[in-house]
């Protein structure tokens, strides 16, 4: 952290007050005594972090709160202004931007209790959530009506839906479905002065007034609370298949990518990319032969659809067009079980990377696709220069990719902490330069607000922070997100 950083952040924190024993018994009062955690830092450590590694990216709260109702969430929202406590929203804690981690200590809102299904309307489409329901419990309470929620995010099994929603996740089925925000009609909103709101609801249509719906959406907890979410279903695909696509080089795996959906006039579900390094590493870490000698690079390439003699004839067409732009293979996978294997190396680069070395930094950069061929070798360059790894894999259906800063391992921790900032800006430099940005799906948080600079006009900043002013006027909710810290007192 920079000097004028870390006074920002300071002189921000002397804004607020701390959680008193007096503060934590009307916490008590508002949710229950057994859905307060106070003075036990043992027990809140947990909610010190998210998924991002390093000591250096945890902060302790000071009480952890656990709400069951919008109302909870009101009276806590109008105790915070009145004391002038910040609040920071939580999910799973599966995060990987530091977004759910408690910047200036504060009230932690978990939303872990908030977990139930509220209602499955089959005639609109629809489907009623808490935020705390886990992202995967979705599809399995509707696949028995024939409906599928179509929000993909890779941690699915783990998440929740609100987090999903605040991030605007996207994920492995992106390129066919969109991200999150699509899905999402309706949405029941604490605001951070207390108010309940309700956005949309289940109607498809509506521009009555701003899009404030979907400026919640995507905000990373900083304009409000979901304690309601209407998501839009769709039909269960009956039949897939899963492609297995080793090419020689990245620029034949990336050039295929758009020859598919113009010359083949197919929208795949999934195409996930991955570079040699990474194929390499995720094979060897499940102790198994990469499916071809001399990769150098990879697609995964998933359809699906209503009619099998449908998921046939794309996926031919996909193979005959690989074929011709130089694959050196095609495997196919057309049952649950083939499936799964097919997916299991790319769903495994980042544990295998851990292996190597636990500490790094995972980045979720945005190119163009055509820009994809172009970022390869400034990533090798990149590596070379500063001696650290940096695998490459993630959606190149959409360019969203998931270079990944690794430490060597006989490198001193020390060294990696000092170069590891200016790696990222240069990585950032360059991801600028091709027309990409800083993140796709993972957010902003705290972990690249410095950065937002590097990609973002000055302007757009500072209308940016009116609007996080105009809903949050005393810097409650979620402080130390998204802004950079050495902006955050101007304006207000």
């Amino acid at each position: 952290m920079t000097n004028a950083r870390a006074v920002a952040q300071n002189s921000l924190a002397e804004r607020y007050q701390p959680v008193t024993a007096a503060i934590a018994a009307q916490l008590r009062d508002i949710v229950g005594e057994q859905h307060v955690i106070y003075g036990d830092p043992e027990r809140m450590l947990d909610y010190a972090h998210d998924e991002v590694a390093g000591a250096e990216h945890a902060h302790m709260p000071e009480v952890v709160v656990k709400p069951a109702t919008a109302a909870e969430i009101s009276e806590i929202m109008r105790l915070a202004n009145r004391e002038r406590i910040p609040i920071t929203p939580r999910g799973a804690g599966s995060g990987l931007s530091c977004g759910a981690v408690p910047i200036y200590g504060g009230i932690l809102l978990s939303l872990e209790r908030m977990n139930r299904i509220l209602e499955i309307d089959r005639q609109n489409m629809v489907i009623i959530v808490e935020p705390g329901v886990v992202t995967n419990e979705i599809n399995d309470a509707i696949r028995e009506y024939g409906l599928f929620y179509a929000g993909y995010p890779m941690s699915v099994e783990l998440c929740f839906i609100g987090g999903n929603v605040a991030e605007n996740a996207g994920g492995g089925r992106a390129i066919k479905y969109g991200v999150t925000g699509r899905y999402v009609l309706g949405l029941e909103v604490v605001l951070p002065t207390g108010e309940i709101v309700q956005l949309g609801g289940k109607r498809v249509k509506d521009v009555t007034g701003y899009d404030l719906l979907h400026l919640m959406v995507g905000s990373e907890g900083t304009l409000g609370i979901f304690t309601r979410i209407t998501l839009k279903l769709l039909p269960l695909p009956t039949t897939s298949a899963v492609l297995l696509i080793p090419f020689a080089d990245v620029s034949s795996a990336i050039g295929a990518v758009p020859r598919i959906m113009t010359q083949g006039r197919i929208v795949p579900t999934s195409v996930e990319f991955m570079d040699r390094l990474s194929v390499q590493t995720a094979y060897d870490y499940l102790d198994e032969r990469p499916p071809h000698p001399d990769i150098g690079a990879m697609l995964l390439i998933e359809v699906d659809g209503y009619h099998q003699d449908q998921v046939e004839a794309e996926f031919n067409a996909i193979i005959d067009l690989c074929v011709e732009l130089g694959a050196l293979d095609v495997f196919v996978g057309s049952t649950p079980a083939t499936e799964r294997r097919m997916w299991r190396p790319r769903q495994s680069i980042a544990e295998a990377f851990k292996t190597i070395c636990p500490v790094q930094s995972l980045e979720d950069i945005v190119v163009p696709l055509a820009q994809i061929p172009a970022l390869m070798p400034e990533l090798e360059r990149l590596s070379q220069q500063y001696n650290v790894l940096i695998p490459c894999y993630g959606h190149a259906g959409d360019g969203n990719l998931h270079a990944t800063i690794v430490k060597r391992p006989e490198t001193p921790l020390e060294e990696w902490e000092m170069q590891l900032p200016t790696i990222l800006k240069a990585l950032y430099d360059v991801v600028s330069g091709l027309g990409g940005t800083i993140s796709g799906e993972h957010g902003i948080g705290s972990k690249r607000a410095q950065y937002l600079p590097l990609v973002m006009e000055p302007t757009l900043i500072t209308l940016q922070r009116r609007i996080k002013h105009a809903f949050d006027p005393l810097n409650i909710l979620n402080p130390g997100k998204i802004f950079p810290a050495e902006s955050l007192g101007e304006g207000r």
